[in-house]
């Protein structure tokens, strides 16, 4: 299939970012933007891209991961859209930073990215981050290493926590990646879950989703945290809770999605199961320590698309992806539905910065009306209605003195 056509599909179910897109058309809220964004470059991407540029922007794209491109649509996004591409599937670490340092050639106004790596590299030239008027970050990740970079004193222009907003991270976060997980594992490796001991490592928004669409496949779920308070969550959501030093020792397949490196260690994998197959579904590929597993056991081989097998003493272990984002290198990211949800939450923040800038080098929250829009709007596309409270409703609720 063409890069076009999986463009134009992916547009046919987010009726969110059509509506945010008609409106764009017609007000170009961006006019005169240079936007300059690293993202996972495959058709829903580009849909977001597409919409910006019709909102006036001027849009330079990289990928944000070396394995997460889809070079059909990368191509198509180019050619038939027009917009600047630097990406491609396979990029070595010199080949991926030199594309994001050619998307940052514009001297953007507005940055959107995802992990976090295009704004640390603005923030080493003042050339670039001077006229940068703010962005956006979309993952736990990147989040999390703006706010380090926000107490340390080097965020040097305003950027949105779009991962934190709730239209992102109840839905993208847990319905997105538990189904694009899913989706990636079993395009890597044709196996059944159903009756598998599945150890999920973290259980954050992502790490619900996916324990929960194991679950619903039939897996044995174990979760291991190192949150008390998720832990208690977990168990009482009904999985197994337990350190990772006893549970690999059971499993048929961990999947990580901590945020954190060094989940699956070479000494752990010592007493892990033969033929464990190891994905992850975190930003980078550090939570599966591949070096440290190569460098300990060797390269490895490839023994099926997006899978390497490893000997450790007489067992195998089996790594999909290079350990990188399963469900983007092996699979085809989330669902349509669910990034007509985050990108429309990116689309309409970019507005914002546009027309009310902020002042302060720091990390804002997604206003709330950009929040309530996104949800307004998708329950209105598909033909939902919900209740309101009656005037006599809100007077009791803002009431101190009426008990009954």
């Amino acid at each position: 299939m063409d890069g076009k056509k999986k463009i134009e599909w992916a547009m046919n179910w987010m009726p969110v970012l059509n509506s945010i897109r008609k409106e764009f058309i017609s007000n170009e809220p961006l006019k005169g933007m240079k936007i300059s964004m690293a993202l996972h470059l495959e058709a829903k991407t580009a849909v977001l891209a597409h919409t910006l540029e019709q909102g006036g922007a001027k849009v330079s794209i990289s990928g944000c991961n070396p394995l997460s491109t889809d070079d059909e649509v990368a191509k198509s996004l180019k050619d038939d859209y027009g917009v600047k591409v630097f990406a491609r599937r396979g990029l070595t670490r010199e080949e991926y930073y030199e594309n994001l340092s050619r998307t940052i050639e514009i001297e953007p106004d507005i940055i959107i990215d995802d992990g976090g790596d295009l704004t640390a590299l603005a923030l080493k030239d003042k050339h670039i981050y001077k006229n940068i008027k703010g962005g956006n970050e979309e993952t736990t990740t990147g989040v999390v290493r703006l706010k380090n970079m926000e107490r340390a004193g080097a965020l040097k222009f305003p950027m949105f926590d779009v991962n934190d907003a709730l239209m992102k991270h109840l839905f993208d976060n847990r319905y997105g990646t538990g189904q694009s997980t899913i989706d990636g594992v079993l395009t890597a490796t044709n196996l059944v879950i159903a009756g598998k001991n599945v150890v999920v490592g973290g259980y954050g928004w992502c790490g619900r989703g996916i324990a929960n669409k194991m679950r619903g496949l039939g897996a044995n779920v174990t979760v291991t945290e190192i949150d008390p308070f998720k832990s208690i969550e977990a168990r009482m959501d009904g999985f197994i809770v337990k350190p990772m030093k006893e549970a690999i020792g059971y499993a048929d397949f961990v999947i990580t999605a901590t945020g954190v490196k060094d989940i699956v260690t070479p000494e752990l994998l010592r007493i892990a199961k033969d033929g464990i197959i190891l994905a992850n579904s975190g930003h980078f590929n550090n939570e599966v320590a591949v070096d440290d597993i190569e460098r300990e056991y060797g390269k490895g081989k490839e023994v099926r698309k997006n899978v390497k097998q490893y000997s450790i003493g007489k067992k195998k272990a089996y790594v999909l992806s290079d350990g990188r984002l399963v469900n983007l290198a092996s699979g085809q990211g989330h669902p349509a539905e669910i990034m007509d949800l985050s990108f429309s939450i990116q689309a309409l923040t970019a507005q914002h910065i546009a027309e009310n800038p902020p002042k302060e080098a720091k990390v804002y929250p997604v206003p709330s009306e950009i929040d309530l829009k996104v949800a307004n709007t998708y329950l209105r596309s598909y033909g939902i209605r919900i209740d309101k409270l009656t005037k006599e409703q809100l007077r009791y609720i803002d009431s101190w003195q009426e008990g009954t």
